[in-house]
Parts: structure tokens; C-alpha cells; sequence
């Protein structure tokens, strides 16, 4: 149980109600390690005195973990314990990787499904801003004990299939322009638009958007096609299905879902005048093979910000086919490359874009994975290439990646890693403090991950115990004077270790062991 939970399940047994309140680490250390507002929030219902209510609550506490607890401004306060503090070290050698780990999921399947870009054109770095938010957001779950599967939607059927078919054939009809165009022009020989499109488009999932997403660190557990929806008839059925449950309706020689009756704001065509099916037919049917035939508890779409019009009327026919609230639906902002401050153009030529490949070539793995992950899904996010190029400090790759191989430089200087006899009282040392009280937030961090999704918390998170790791080495001397100072503050050391291995490793972001 990580502390924020414990403070929580302490005082909801106190109050003896379920109520929303919040624990957090205040801005401000004057005011403790964790702070709640429940007072605040039970004066409020029930018309009573904050301070009053947050004295009954602090009078009702008995737990050693805490030094003292006081009252500010209608909040509690709590302030950690030395001893318990040093004894967390313990716990994370003992633990190692498996520190942070949590049991939150009970193996509940649940799936991610990112990126799933149309297989149109090389993946851009617009596209691709999904990737790693989804990855991690995949492993953290992994991590909090849910059975968890990342996913690739590709739209392989359709009007821009036909579209890029034209393309293939550079006739009248033709969308997609670049180097790639002339490359798979060359290649294939089908005079039908339809079936030339069919043939571009598996070409570029497998010789481009496959490899970058490898080039990435992305793997996925499935690759799921839509062209295998129309195959085996699983649309037909899903328009079936709805029609039976008097869910359509004909309006001008169209099908409509009359998906207003699920809070959208108009119904949506799901049969076109043409007999053509529309996006959202065959993302029902998706979703029902997601939920009904896979048995997925919980999914959650990674989507860029222009598909925002898409969401009432998907989450309409997940609930008309029996799974409202199974559903959830991320929207991240797009990315801009900036050199010098200003927008990077990768070619001069009419229908030429910046590709992940190449951000990749310029930057590498680490920085476009740490970079992308930095920013909450609904921020733009302009992405600085002479930050991204810098080997130094200022770079928040190369600050964390430091501190990891500096502990190692460290370890490497002594014959012993396995510290045993140590005395972890000796720890006392403010910046010492500090370090371990970042090091037990990274089951919070998880947690935290877990319920809201913002995965920004842990390249964050990573910055600042790098920060607290450096504060602490720039303060005291680690090997050399006192031998069994020395022990402990490489028991310190290998803490830390441990655990920004763990938050790399999640992350997908490498650990040099010298820079």
C-alpha cells in the first residue's frame, strides 16, 4: 500500500463515510510530506468548521509513520517519520524489481490501442505522438497487475485505400503525393485503383509503419485489420445486430444508428445512399470483437485531437451494444519540430512531411520516447531539436540518464554492491531525507498513472529523483571517511538504483552505464 493510500484508508475509517478528498506532497515542504483537504471538503457538506472537523480527525490518528501532523489553513499535514524513512531502503533492495509493483488490476484484461494511423504514408511524427504515451501507458498497467495488450488498428479498407490506389496509378484521382508514391508506383502492376491501393497499403505497413514502431521500442500484441471485419461479415452483423434492437433507421436512401439515444448530439449514417459502410459500422463491429469475443474489461483509444467528432458516436454504439463505460478515449494534441525556434520543413517537396524515421536518425530512441512522454495528451507539444541534440544538463534525457551512470561509476569503485549489517539510522542528512521520500513516491506515481492516465508523471517523476539522487551526491561523500557511513549511503545509492532502472525500464528508455 503506498502511503498517499494508507493516509487515505486511515481517514475514511476515521469518518466512517466514502467521500472524495484529496492527498497529495504540498507544493511547499514547510507544509509536510502529504497534505489532505478532507476537512475542508466534510465542513463544506456539512456546514461545520474546517478547522474543528480537521482536529477531531488529527486527534483520531495513531500511526508511528508520522513525526507530527498539524493543522494549516484547514488541511492536515503530515510529516514522515526519520525512522520510517530509513527503513524504506530496506524494502526497495529487498523488493528490487519488483519495487512499485501493484496489484491494483487483479488481472483484469484490459487493451491500448495507439497510433493506428491510416496505412496511407510513412508515420509521421504527428502520428506517432501516440506511440510511446501508449506503450507506457501499457507496461505501467503490466506493472499494476492488469493482464494488458497494446494494439494497432490498421484501416485498411475504404475510400482513402482507393484513394492511395489512384495515387499508386498517378491518375486524375490521385491524394497522396512524395517519394514514397514514386517508389510504389514502380512496384505495382494492378491497373485497378481498389486493388493497387490494397497492395500500397500492405507494403507500407510492413516495410515502413512496422519498422519504425520497432525502431521506436514499440511491440505490439496484435495488429488488427479492418479489411478482416468486411471478410468475415462481422459488420453485416453488428448492422444486424442494431437494427433488432430498433437502434436504425432509413433517412434519405442512408442507414442511420440513432445514436442520440446515448447522449451524441445527432445520429450517424452507418450505411451510405451508395450501400457503402461507413468509419464508424466498422468501429462497432471493432469494438464488439474487442468487448464480446476477446473479453476485454476495459480499452482505451489513443487518438489524435482531429478525431474528436469520432468519439460521442463510438462510445454511442459501445453502450447500445451492451458495454457502457468499458470504453475510454484519449485525445493528444499534435507535435511541431523546431530548429532554432523555427518549424522544421524535412524536404522542399510539395507532399513531403517530417517522419518519425527521421526525428528518430536525428535524435534517437531515448530523447523522442522521453520527449513525447514529457507532456500531457491535451498539450501541443513543440519539439526542440537543439535541446534534443544537447549532451548536457539542460537535456532532460541526458540529466536523467547521467544520474544513473554516475550511480554505476560509483559502484563500480567499490568491490562490495551488496551492503548487509547496515545501520540505517546513520541516514540522516536532509538531502539523504529528501532522496528517500522521492524514492517511496514511485508506487504513488503508478498509482496515480493507473487511475488518470497521465503518464507525463514519470518522465517527470524521473527528473526530479535524478534531481534528488544529484543534491544528495553534490552533499555528501559517498565512499571514503566513515566506513559505515559509507555502507549506508551505498545502500542509498543502490535504492536508487533500483528504482530508476525500474521507471527506464517502463519508460522503454535505455540505462548507460557510463556517459
Amino acid at each position: 500500500m503506498t502511503i498517499k493510500s494508507l493516509i487515505r484508508d486511515i481517514i475514511s475509517k476515521i469518518i466512517g463515510e466514502q467521500i472524495d478528498f484529496i492527498v497529495e506532497p504540498p507544493e511547499n515542504k514547510n507544509f509536510g510530506d502529504y497534505a489532505t483537504n478532507v476537512a475542508l471538503v466534510l465542513g463544506k457538506k456539512e456546514k461545520k468548521n474546517p478547522l474543528i472537523i480537521a482536529e477531531e480527525i488529527k486527534s483520531k490518528i495513531n500511526s508511528d509513520i508520522f513525526s507530527k501532523i498539524e493543522i494549516i489553513n484547514g488541511f492536515i499535514n503530515f510529516f514522515l517519520n526519520q525512522r520510517f524513512l530509513q527503513t524504506q531502503i530496506k524494502a526497495i533492495l529487498k523488493e528490487e524489481d519488483k519495487f512499485g509493483e501493484l496489484n491494483i488490476g487483479k488481472n483484469k484484461k484490459i487493451q491500448v490501442e495507439f497510433i493506428s494511423s491510416n496505412p496511407t504514408g510513412p508515420l509521421t511524427v504527428a502520428n506517432a505522438r501516440g506511440g510511446p504515451m501508449g506503450d507506457v501507458l501499457t507496461n505501467i498497467f503490466k506493472f499494476a497487475g492488469y493482464k494488458a495488450e497494446k494494439e494497432f488498428y490498421v484501416n485498411n479498407s475504404g475510400m482513402q485505400i482507393l484513394a492511395l490506389g489512384h495515387s499508386v496509378l498517378k491518375d486524375k484521382e490521385a491524394q497522396y503525393k512524395g517519394d514514397y508514391i514514386n517508389k510504389l508506383s514502380k512496384r505495382i502492376k494492378e491497373k485497378d485503383p481498389h486493388k493497387a491501393g490494397e497492395k500500397a497499403a500492405k507494403i507500407i505497413v510492413d516495410e515502413m509503419i512496422k519498422k519504425t514502431t520497432d525502431r521506436m521500442g514499440i511491440k505490439y500484441d496484435k495488429w488488427f485489420f479492418e479489411s478482416e471485419l468486411h471478410k468475415t461479415g462481422k459488420i453485416d452483423k453488428i448492422i444486424k445486430l442494431l437494427k433488432d434492437k430498433n437502434l436504425l433507421y432509413e433517412n434519405e436512401g442512408a442507414a442511420w444508428f440513432k445514436s442520440t439515444k446515448f447522449g451524441d448530439s445527432r445520429d450517424r449514417v452507418l450505411i451510405k445512399k451508395d450501400g457503402e459502410k461507413t468509419y464508424l459500422a466498422g468501429d462497432i463491429a471493432y469494438h464488439y470483437n474487442k468487448f464480446s469475443e476477446r473479453k476485454f474489461d476495459k480499452v482505451i483509444n489513443i487518438w489524435g485531437a482531429d478525431h474528436h467528432g469520432d468519439v460521442p458516436g463510438l462510445k454511442a454504439g459501445v453502450e447500445a451494444i451492451g458495454h457502457k463505460g468499458k470504453l475510454e478515449i484519449i485525445l493528444h494534441q499534435f507535435i511541431t519540430v523546431l530548429e532554432k525556434g523555427k518549424k522544421v520543413r524535412m524536404s522542399k517537396r510539395k507532399g513531403i512531411f517530417v517522419t518519425t524515421n527521421e526525428l528518430l536518425r536525428m535524435v534517437g530512441r531515448d530523447v523522442v520516447r522521453f520527449f513525447f512522454l514529457m507532456y500531457s495528451a491535451n498539450r501541443h507539444v513543440d519539439f526542440n531539436l537543439d535541446l534534443a541534440r544537447e549532451k548536457s544538463e539542460k537535456n532532460p534525457v541526458y540529466y536523467v540518464q547521467y544520474a544513473y551512470a554516475r550511480i554505476n561509476s560509483i559502484l563500480k569503485k567499490t568491490k562490495n554492491t551488496k551492503v548487509k549489517d547496515i545501520n540505517l539510522s546513520l541516514l540522516s542528512h536532509p538531502t539523504e531525507l529528501d532522496l528517500i521520500k522521492e524514492l517511496i513516491k514511485f508506487p504513488e506515481i503508478i498509482e496515480d498513472i493507473v487511475n488518470d492516465y497521465q503518464v507525463q508523471r514519470l518522465p517527470n517523476y524521473a527528473i526530479g529523483l535524478a534531481t534528488a539522487f544529484h543534491r544528495f551526491y553534490t552533499e555528501c561523500r559517498v565512499l571514503g571517511g566513515n566506513k559505515d557511513l559509507e555502507k549506508n549511503r551505498l545502500a542509498l545509492i543502490l535504492a536508487t538504483k533500483i528504482v530508476l532502472e525500474n521507471v527506464l525500464n517502463l519508460m522503454g528508455v535505455s540505462k548507460p552505464k557510463k556517459m
